[in-house]
């Protein structure tokens, strides 16, 4: 029996060497830099809007602005394993999204200058303990740790070696500075994907290699004012406006010029990107989903059309007609996008957004 278990230790010595949450050193994440971010002044650093908005935008907004949707860590190290430890604030469940989209992490490394996916982090609970890779070559390496898209993040440590280091990147990518800004809704934050570096957002963010500001709230992108004063104050490179979904086209014709006339008297040639209302699956059986789509998407054009003739250059528009494809397998539940819905529409925005991104 000795002589067999020494053979297994030699022989097989990659399953000797398995390494445990709990043998990982662990750093505070609040030392290495976070991207995605649009406002400091925030009351904690994992969340989106500032806090001198509690006050005064409506409390569903503020709520979900503590969701770290679009928020990532950036960092390098030598570690051949990597792992994190994590506490979310609302331990949130939902019946058609899985927890590694709701409240995990979402490793990624830059190889070859391309971000490629690593593996995710799979929450155990409100507080979760987790090897995320391990067994990878030696060598300094540049990596990226998407935050939850639908919790919010009360503390972060990221796990390595205790003989590695870990420091902040010596690359700059995606390239900080002139993000472009996302305004939305649920789909916008992130709903349905399976995990976080899948939203459409934080796909577009790789693909152009750029950081991004996600202000998707889930249910609530209805056009809020002081939503756009605080977009207005960011140095963007483009805005996106997706938020069709959240309206009816009566709140539309109350709201959405005024909404683009607030952005454009601090950013008057910021480009600004309108997007239809993406055509969902089941709206060709649901009449009356139908009948709204297609309102909001005519009254979107005539706002459109209307800025246009004001004198507006730098506004563009974007048809729903090909966003999640035709295919009618695109969502969860016929409104929330799977990863093959994202992937999609991410690749119908990136040309706009590529030609419009200075």
């Amino acid at each position: 029996m000795r002589h067999l278990l020494i053979f297994l230790i030699v022989v097989f010595p990659m399953a000797a060497m398995a390494i445990t949450a709990d043998s990982l050193k662990y750093v505070d994440a609040s030392t290495l830099p976070v991207i995605g971010k649009g406002f400091e002044d925030t009351q904690n650093r994992y969340e989106r809007l500032p806090a001198t908005l509690q006050d005064v935008t409506r409390p569903p907004v503020w709520n979900l602005s503590k969701n770290s949707s679009g928020l990532a860590i950036r960092f390098r190290t030598n570690s051949t394993a990597i792992g994190a430890k994590w506490e979310v604030t609302g331990d949130v469940v939902m019946n058609h999204f899985t927890m590694t989209g709701i409240k995990g992490l979402d490793l990624y490394c830059l190889e070859n200058g391309k971000w490629q996916f690593v593996n995710s982090a799979r929450p155990t609970g409100k507080t979760s303990q987790v090897v995320i890779i391990q067994n990878m070559p030696e060598g300094e390496k540049e990596y990226m740790l998407y935050l939850p898209l639908y919790d919010g993040l009360a503390q972060l440590e990221i796990g390595v070696l205790p003989s590695a280091n870990i420091k902040v990147p010596e690359v700059n990518s995606p390239q900080t500075g002139k993000p472009v800004v996302f305004y939305g809704t649920s789909i916008t934050q992130g709903g349905c994907a399976s995990r976080a570096g899948m939203s459409y957002p934080n796909i577009l963010s790789r693909m152009l290699d750029r950081e991004i500001i996600n202000l998707g709230f889930s249910g609530n992108g209805k056009l809020d004012y002081e939503v756009a004063e605080a977009m207005a104050t960011i140095d963007a490179s483009c805005f996106v406006i997706d938020c069709l979904p959240n309206v009816t086209a009566d709140l539309m014709k109350e709201k959405y010029v005024r909404f683009l006339e607030i952005i454009r008297e601090k950013k008057p040639a910021t480009p600004i990107i309108m997007v239809e209302n993406i055509l969902y699956p089941h709206m060709y059986f649901d009449q009356s989903v139908h009948q709204a789509v297609v309102d909001k998407n005519i009254t979107l054009k005539q706002i459109f059309d209307a800025q246009k003739k004001k004198g507006d250059r730098n506004i563009y528009y974007v048809k729903a007609d090909d966003l999640i494809g035709h295919s009618q397998e695109a969502t969860v539940d016929g409104v929330h996008l799977t990863d093959f819905g994202f992937v999609q529409l991410a690749d119908q925005l990136y040309p706009v957004l590529k030609k419009h991104v200075k």
